[in-house]
């Protein structure tokens, strides 16, 4: 029994990059940087921010190289990483205030250096969107790196790894993800990141099995210690018994099988098995991104993030700036359809580029935020109306506006794009006279009111994942309250019936792009309800393509109609699993 006597331990974590992996620990452990803080003499003063600018220069050169690796070993769209680095490093902004910072104080500049990145840092990790929010790990690892170079030091390297191991750490950074050798590392645990985080990234395209937030495994674990990682359910398992062993081997050839049919599948038609064909799209943040939608087969782009334009930018990106990325992402996937959704930023996520323009809020997820914020900065906003009416001379595009909660404002808004219009027509620039208008149905008043939101747009993209947390008043972020957030509650799914319903009564399609779209459990409940099209990050289109495929669509219809009479949710996922498993099995 390879747990040596010890007592097995199961470790719940979030499941990030599938696979089961069984093997010893090699654990991963950074120590602290200590930084010493003294203050430089006024002679010395202009050396020190000389130091500075050329720790910056070597800094970017190993970025470079490791991106040149990257590239190498992986693909470009790996090495794509390492542009959010460069972005740090020159950023105007970040160097500005580090150097205004020394002027003012006079301390050693990895004192001051240091002091402004932690802003940063702090800033982003309390964003709401786990995507945006794993940006502060891009600043910590540049701020790192750069603080060794300042210091005359060698960051310690995975590089390590030369046997077949089990990583476990606290977290990795993007640049240390990327020297892991992927013959020698069999999985990656850590206590801390999410789904979107670089180094899961990373691992997803090794295929290395990996589970984050598994929070007190480092605390528990030592170095040689045999584990499991379960990348399918998010467990990780401590001194397994011959009995886990077993049964795990089981599970993996089953796993693996399962994976085969699911890739199998991805190339063909998204169609029920008595031939409804359902449009399946996918959610992107960057217009790098367009070869993953490509990869995994989506019908396009059923939700293009415009905040990552916003976010990693010293200044507001101007109306030019705006439509080449637009117009790259249109070219880039013509002839298929591409859904912008405007500008959805506020409270929770703050603008490097101009801080003051939203301020601290009390309650930022009910405040000045996405649309609302747009209508009191009409001129920004006609940027960005400019911007993608021009991408829609490329290729086709829609327009989507977020947190809409009446018809007032799509009115309003509709105005503006009519007012964007009318500027290209001035300047004789091309644009789709026709495009799309849809809005977001994320806010309950919205949903209550989706039948008179309809006759000023032609399509509803239901935001689930917003559109529960204020149905349900579920912070999810709340560790309390989160395992209150319900998909299946009958509040959630009446509101999600009475939504399409009415669109539907005025002819206008509707998306899901929410979290309950990716899933295969909800995604066949979405279309009994009547969905049109489901949008999601590419890498969940296999197992959803293949649920569709497996099962009829009077079968989902049937589980829709059983749904909506049930009132208790957890019969109702009961209902929801067992049809998952039937289908799954079958197919």
């Amino acid at each position: 029994m390879e747990s040596h006597g010890k007592t097995e331990t199961v470790i719940r974590g979030v499941a990030a990059s599938r696979g089961i992996a069984h093997g010893q620990a090699f654990l991963y452990l950074q120590s602290e940087l200590e930084i010493p803080r003294y203050t430089v003499e006024p002679a010395r003063r202009a050396a020190e921010i000389e130091r500075f600018d050329q720790a910056l220069v070597t800094t970017r050169q190993q970025i470079a190289k490791i991106q040149l690796e990257v590239s190498t070993n992986l693909s470009e769209a790996e090495a794509l990483i390492f542009d959010a680095h460069q972005m740090v490093l020159e950023d105007q902004a970040l160097i500005s205030e580090t150097i205004r910072e020394f002027e003012n104080s006079g301390l050693n500049i990895e004192t001051c250096f240091n002091a402004i990145a932690q802003r940063y840092i702090s800033a982003f990790a309390e964003i709401d969107d786990e995507y945006l929010r794993e940006r502060a790990a891009d600043i910590k690892d540049v701020t790192r790196r750069l603080l060794h170079v300042l210091l005359g030091q060698t960051a310690r390297q995975l590089t390590e790894l030369v046997e077949k191991r089990i990583i476990v750490a606290h977290e990795i950074s993007p640049s240390e993800s990327a020297g892991i050798d992927r013959s020698a590392a069999l999985g990656i645990v850590t206590d801390s990141g999410s789904r979107t985080s670089h180094a899961v990234i990373v691992a997803r395209s090794m295929k290395i099995p990996s589970v984050v937030g598994a929070r007190s495994l480092t605390a528990v674990v030592e170095d040689g210690d045999w584990l499991i990682v379960d990348g399918y359910e998010g467990l990780v398992i401590l001194h397994p018994t011959e009995e886990t062993l077993a049964r795990y081997r089981i599970i993996q050839t089953e796993k693996s099988s399962f994976e085969s049919r699911l890739m199998a599948a991805i190339e063909l038609p998204p169609e029920t098995a008595d031939g409804v064909h359902v449009t399946l799209r996918a959610n992107i943040e960057k217009a790098d991104e367009v070869g993953l939608v490509q990869q995994y087969h989506a019908d396009g782009v059923g939700l293009y993030r415009t905040e990552f334009l916003f976010l990693n930018a010293t200044t507001l990106p101007t109306e030019e700036e705006q439509y080449a990325d637009y117009r790259a992402i249109a070219e880039g996937l013509a002839p298929a359809t591409v859904t912008i959704r405007t500008l959805d930023i506020g409270g929770d996520k703050p603008l490097p580029s101009n801080p003051e323009l939203i301020g601290p809020e009390a309650n930022p997820f009910l405040g000045f935020r996405a649309i609302r914020l747009c209508l009191e900065h009409p001129e920004m906003f006609k940027d960005q109306l400019r911007a993608i009416l021009r991408a829609s001379a490329h290729g086709k595009v829609e327009v989507m506006y977020p947190m809409i909660s009446g018809p007032l404002e799509l009115e309003a808004v509709n105005r503006l794009l009519g007012e964007a219009k009318a500027d290209l027509r001035a300047r004789q620039l091309a644009f789709d006279e026709k495009i799309r208008v849809g809005t977001m149905i994320e806010i309950p008043s919205a949903a209550l009111a989706a039948d008179l939101l309809a006759p000023h747009c032609q399509f509803f993209s239901i935001g689930t994942n917003d559109l529960i947390q204020y149905l349900l008043a579920i912070d999810r972020g709340n560790d309390r309250i989160a395992h209150l957030y319900d998909p299946a509650h009958p509040a959630v799914l009446r509101v999600l019936k009475q939504v399409i319903d009415a669109a539907h009564r005025q002819r206008l399609k509707v998306s899901v792009c929410g979290e309950m779209a990716g899933d295969a459990l909800f995604a066949p409940l979405l279309i009994g309800l009547g969905v049109d099209e489901l949008s999601m990050s590419p890498p969940l289109l296999p197992a959803v393509k293949f649920v569709i495929r497996a099962m009829k669509f009077s079968d989902a219809e049937k589980l829709a109609t059983d749904a909506l009479a049930q009132t208790d949710s957890r019969k109702t996922q009961e209902m929801i699993l067992a049809f998952h498993h039937r289908h799954m099995a079958e197919g």
